[in-house]
C-alpha cells in the first residue's frame, strides 16, 4: 500500500514537474501581436520570444545530465522553478525587446534542470510499467503546461496587457514549486556517477555510438521542430484577415492543447500493448491528417485540424523520453540531456525558419515543410525503432 502511494504521489509530482517547466517556454506565442505593436517590431521577429530560450535549453542541457548524475534529482528541480521566478517577474517590466530577449534566454537556462532531472528520476525511480505510466504522466503534464501559459497569457494580456501575463504565468510557476516541494518523493534508487571529466565525456561518448539513442533524439528534434512552428505560424495565420483573431481568441485557440492530455494517455496504454513502433506510426499518421485538415478554409476547420494534429505529435515525446530508459543501460540522465539539447535545437528552429515558407506561400507552404519533417521522423522510427526492446 505504501509503494502504491509513492507511485501516486510521483505521478502527481512528475506532471506538476511538466507543467512547471512548459507555462513559461511558450506563453509569448499568444501574445506574439501584441508584443510586436508594443515594441514596434516586425511580427515575424517576434518568434524569437520563442526561439531564445528553446537556444539557453539546447546549450545548457548537455551539462545538466552530467550534473544531476552527480548531485541528485529532487533538490535541482526545486531549485530550478525558483531560479526561473526571477526573469519571469523581470520580463514584465522589461524596457525594450531586447531586455525581453535577453530574460527569456535566462528562463531557458533553468528550464533543463526541471526536463531532464525529471525524466532522470522517473527512470531511477519508476520500475517496469511504472515507468511508462510516470512518463506519460509528464507528458501529460508538459501538455497541460503549454495549455496553460498560453492561455493564461492571453487572457491576462486581454485583460491587463502583455506585462500582466508574465505575472500571471510567475505566480502559476511558484504554486508548481510548492506542490513539486510537498509531493514529490525524495530519490531512493539514485547512485551518484563517479570519475570526474573523464567519465562524464566516457558517457557522451557511449550515447553518440547508440544508434538507438540517435534515432530517437531525430524523433525528438522533428516532433519540438514540427510542434512550435506549428503553434507560432499559426497565430500569424489566425490574426491576419479574414480571421482577425485577438490575442483572448487566440488563447482558446490553445483549448486544442488539452486533446493531447487524453490522447497521450491513450497512446501510451496502447504503446504497452502494440510495441512503441506502431504507436509511433499512428501518432504521425494523426498529426499529419491534422496538418491537411488546417489547409481547408475558415475557423472552423483550422480549430478541428489543430485538435487532430496535437492527438497525435504529444503522443511522440511520451513515447520516445520512455524509449530512453530502455535502450541506454547507464548515465542516463545525461541521455536524456543529449535528447533535450537535439529536442531544443529542433524546436529553436521550428519557430524561425520556417519563416521562408511562410513568406513563400504562407500558413500552406509551413504545412508542405512540415509534412517532410514527420516523414523523416516516420523513417527514423520505421528503421530504429524495430526489435525487442521496444515492448519492454
Amino acid at each position: 500500500m505504501k509503494e502504491a502511494a509513492l507511485a501516486r504521489a510521483r505521478a502527481s509530482a512528475v506532471a506538476v514537474a511538466g507543467i512547471a517547466a512548459f507555462i513559461n517556454l511558450y506563453a509569448p506565442q499568444a501574445i506574439l501581436p501584441a508584443i510586436a505593436h508594443s515594441f514596434h517590431v516586425p511580427l515575424l521577429r517576434t518568434g524569437l520570444t520563442v526561439t531564445a530560450p528553446l537556444l539557453a535549453v539546447a546549450a545548457v542541457a548537455p551539462f545538466v545530465g552530467a550534473i544531476s548524475d552527480r548531485l541528485g534529482r529532487k533538490r535541482l528541480i526545486t531549485g530550478a522553478i525558483l531560479f526561473m521566478l526571477l526573469p519571469t517577474l523581470g520580463i514584465a517590466a522589461s524596457p525594450s525587446f531586447a531586455v525581453l530577449l535577453a530574460l527569456r534566454f535566462a528562463q531557458g537556462l533553468a528550464v533543463p534542470f526541471i526536463i531532464t532531472v525529471t525524466v532522470a528520476y522517473i527512470g531511477d525511480e519508476c520500475p517496469g510499467p511504472e515507468a511508462i505510466r510516470a512518463a506519460g504522466s509528464y507528458s501529460i503534464g508538459s501538455i497541460l503546461g503549454g495549455f496553460s501559459g498560453r492561455f493564461v497569457a492571453g487572457i491576462a494580456a486581454d485583460l491587463g496587457g502583455w506585462r500582466m501575463a508574465f505575472v500571471a504565468i510567475a505566480l502559476l510557476t511558484f504554486a508548481t514549486w510548492l506542490w513539486i516541494a510537498a509531493r514529490l518523493p525524495a530519490e531512493r534508487r539514485f547512485v551518484p556517477t563517479t570519475g570526474g571529466v573523464r567519465a562524464t565525456f566516457t558517457a557522451y561518448a557511449e550515447h553518440l555510438h547508440n544508434p538507438r539513442l540517435l534515432a530517437t533524439c531525430g524523433i525528438g528534434f522533428g516532433m519540438l521542430f514540427t510542434n512550435v512552428a506549428v503553434f507560432t505560424f499559426v497565430n500569424f495565420y489566425l490574426s491576419a484577415p479574414p480571421l482577425d483573431l485577438s490575442p483572448a481568441a487566440l488563447a482558446f485557440i490553445f483549448v486544442t492543447y488539452l486533446v493531447g492530455a487524453v490522447t497521450t494517455s491513450m497512446f501510451t496504454r496502447l504503446a504497452v500493448r502494440i510495441g512503441r513502433r506502431a504507436t509511433l506510426m499512428l501518432v504521425l499518421a494523426t498529426a499529419a491528417a491534422g496538418l491537411a485538415i488546417t489547409l481547408a478554409p475558415g475557423l472552423p476547420a483550422a480549430i478541428a485540424g489543430l485538435a487532430v494534429f496535437v492527438a497525435g505529435i504529444m503522443a511522440v515525446q511520451a513515447l520516445s523520453m520512455g524509449f530512453i530508459g530502455v535502450v541506454v543501460p547507464r548515465a542516463r540522465s545525461s541521455a536524456v540531456g543529449l535528447y533535450v539539447t537535439l529536442f531544443y535545437i529542433g524546436g529553436s528552429l521550428g519557430g524561425i525558419l520556417p519563416a521562408w515558407a511562410w513568406r513563400a506561400a504562407h500558413w500552406p507552404g509551413v504545412v508542405v515543410l512540415l509534412f517532410a519533417m514527420i516523414a523523416a521522423m516516420a523513417a527514423l522510427g520505421a528503421v530504429f525503432w524495430r526489435g525487442r526492446f521496444i515492448q519492454s
